[in-house]
């Protein structure tokens, strides 16, 4: 229940962190020669300073308004949130960096019959693979039973001998994790890197996860393949018949309406009322 707003820039931490790795790596011919090796030290990197940035973020910013039912906790997010952007753009500039490309992430494959850019299906595994994990690790374990125990009920799940405190801080460890994975990703498919590079996705990944239902891993996923799809089809579908120049320009307009729609007409989102009718 706490609604991290620097969660994107907190990915772009970690991407920015793997940028340089990735770099040097591909400088001394690693990254094209040991592809999986290089992936995993990419995005180990990049989970580790995510980890630790979150970290931070959560003792300063989150921590002592824990017990405050205000909205201090959100306004200090998002000043976190231009904290961290405007760190990086101090220290390394406000420059658009290209990331390396190696051989590995170039070409096509076939599919089913259908080619696709190799980089796709790659990004599409990784993210499916991460939400299985993500879903595991909470529906499956003790401390996932324990961070839905806390989400529900702080000071009851307390009474039953759960540390809340070590509870949220793994929460924000693993949520980081998944940040750090995001970035890379994000990466291999646009092949850049700037300071702000994080804000505009932790909005829409926000919007994915109130589209597809608060607290519900796979409802989040299928949010934000539906609003994908949305964005990409959404421009020539509603606006080529209204003469307006370059509609794609639109795309962020028409996620943001289905933002606004969903908070009014289904604020517990596409898949909410199934959820709460399995804990009833």
């Amino acid at each position: 229940r706490l609604i991290n707003f620097a969660h994107g820039d907190i990915t772009m931490a970690g991407a920015f962190s793997a940028y340089f790795l990735a770099r040097s790596l591909d400088r001394s011919d690693i990254l094209d020669n040991w592809p999986l090796f290089s992936m995993f030290a990419i995005m180990g990197l990049s989970m580790a300073v995510c980890a630790a940035t979150a970290l931070i973020v959560e003792r300063f910013c989150y921590r002592p308004f824990r017990h405050v039912a205000t909205l201090a906790p959100l306004i200090c997010a998002i000043g976190a949130s231009f904290v961290i952007q405007h760190t990086f753009r101090g220290m390394f500039g406000s420059n658009v960096r290209s990331y390396p490309d190696p051989e590995w992430l170039k070409g096509d494959v076939n599919i089913l019959g259908v080619n696709f850019h190799i980089v796709q299906p790659i990004v599409i595994g990784t993210a499916l693979l991460a939400m299985l994990f993500l879903y595991l690790v909470v529906q499956k374990t003790k401390m996932g039973m324990a961070m839905r125990a806390v989400s529900e009920d702080r000071d009851a799940a307390a009474l039953m001998g759960i540390d809340s405190n070590k509870v949220i801080i793994f929460t924000f460890i693993l949520g980081a994790c998944m940040a750090g994975i995001g970035g890379v990703l994000y990466c291999f498919v646009y092949k850049q890197i700037y300071f702000y590079m994080g804000f505009l996705p932790g909005i829409k990944a926000f919007s994915a996860a109130v589209l597809g239902g608060i607290g519900n891993i796979p409802g989040a996923m299928i949010g934000g393949f539906f609003l994908g799809v949305i964005e990409s089809i959404g421009p020539p579908l509603f606006f080529d018949g209204l003469n307006i120049p370059a509609p794609y320009q639109l795309r962020d307009l028409i996620a943001f309406t289905i933002l606004v729609m969903v908070l009014v007409f289904r604020p517990q989102g596409l898949f909410g009322e199934a959820l709460a009718r399995r804990r009833a």
